[in-house]
């Protein structure tokens, strides 16, 4: 395990009615932006519980953050604070109205063009307007860590950038705020943490056994509570946990002092800016495909993930890695994932394209070791087809 150092700001508040929270969380003299997405919350009662929460404090309201929140649209937003002056931003909804509402707190009082915030990655925005959270889709962990991927259809780019500076400062997560969700999107939350989680495990031995345990327990709880909680929306114990898990996922503690890859995230959003397919899906094209190419370096851990996570010991060592590597590509199907590009009437052809628009931008030497080259991408995406 290597050196490191760890430090998340973020207040959490689970559980049944803690929506109320906000009362204590926000001044009473802020001046409130509150972010959403398409209106659901005005159907299903969250709404009403946030306006009841914030009492007399000032607010202003802007709906219609997209699902892979969108450049142009989250500028009216920053317009709009500029405009009426806001000093808390408070993003009611799931993992894109929150990444949406970092980006916002970022470019409000950011001198430059905004965009340079993701194009150059910055990681220090000390201006950043103050962030609250209210939790209503479990999927992202960005109630919980200072991450944000925004979309630029105009130009069919999705970038991302990490910063300490746009971490919420408190974040509500009442399970029962996710009840009325449709299944697809639960399934894309279960889908996307499962991803996440890999993405700091699924690397080399580096002797963190608490890490290891850590992940291999978020995993199993999403694989026990996953089809639990698609089968029986409404019960608690089993939304709860996977909301739990979806924050676990992604909050930073796994990833303590581990090796991490991030690749199959990365080649996945080239696939969304360029076919519009759900975040989660384009994870579920590409890990498996990504683990059996990768298979040589990642070997000894997909071994650990095959006897730990699934109960595979039996057979040689290639015959393990074959099915733990099944096993992977079998969960997302069980829950209504399909993993294949013609599943999505996406051409083979994309292959070369987003080896193509990764090495633009740079992106030569992806993975833990710096070794999935725009060569072992495509090849990686022609296996996916």
């Amino acid at each position: 395990m290597e050196n490191f150092s760890f430090h998340n700001p973020t207040r959490l508040h689970f559980g049944r009615g803690q929506i109320a929270k906000l009362a204590q969380e926000l001044p009473a003299t802020a001046r409130v932006l509150l972010l959403a997405g398409g209106g659901s919350i005005r159907q299903n009662g969250v709404y009403d519980q946030v306006m009841a929460a914030l009492g007399k404090r000032t607010v202003v309201e802007f709906f219609g953050v997209e699902a892979n929140p969108d450049f142009d649209t989250l500028m009216r937003a920053v317009e709009l604070c500029r405009r009426e002056k806001i000093d808390w931003i408070l993003p009611v909804g799931g993992g894109s109205v929150l990444d949406g509402s970092k980006f916002v707190a970022a470019a409000v009082r950011y001198a430059g063009d905004p965009w340079q915030i993701l194009e150059q990655r910055l990681s220090a925005l000390p201006h950043s307007l103050p962030i609250g959270a209210v939790l209503t889709l479990p999927a992202t962990g960005s109630e919980a860590n200072g991450a944000a991927v925004i979309s630029r259809r105009a130009t069919k780019e999705k970038l991302a950038f990490i910063s300490p500076d746009v971490y919420p400062k408190f974040s509500i997560l009442d399970p029962e705020t996710t009840y009325s969700l449709p299944a697809r999107q639960i399934a894309n939350g279960i889908g996307d943490a499962f991803a996440h989680v890999v993405e700091q495990y699924l690397t080399y031995p580096a002797d963190a056994a608490v890490q290891d345990r850590f992940a291999e327990g978020v995993m199993q709880t999403l694989i026990e509570v996953g089809p639990k909680t698609l089968a029986q929306p409404t019960d608690y114990a089993a939304r709860s946990n996977l909301v739990w898990a979806a924050t676990c996922a992604l909050n930073g503690w796994i990833g303590v002092g581990v090796p991490q890859d991030w690749s199959t995230h990365m080649i996945g959003h080239e696939l969304t800016a360029l076919h519009d397919i759900d975040h989660a899906r384009t994870l579920a094209i590409v890990l498996p495909s990504l683990l059996h190419v990768q298979r040589g370096t990642k070997g000894d851990k997909l071994l650990q993930y095959g006897a730990r996570v699934w109960g595979i010991t039996e057979g040689n060592r290639e015959a393990r890695i074959d099915a733990a590597i099944a096993r992977t590509r079998a969960f997302y199907e069980s829950i209504g994932i399909k993993t294949r590009l013609s599943d999505y009437g996406v051409s083979v052809d994309t292959a070369a394209e987003v080896a193509r628009r990764l090495a633009a931008r740079g992106m030569v030497k992806l993975g833990e070791r710096g070794e999935i080259t725009p060569a072992t991408v495509e090849q990686i995406l022609r296996l996916a087809a």
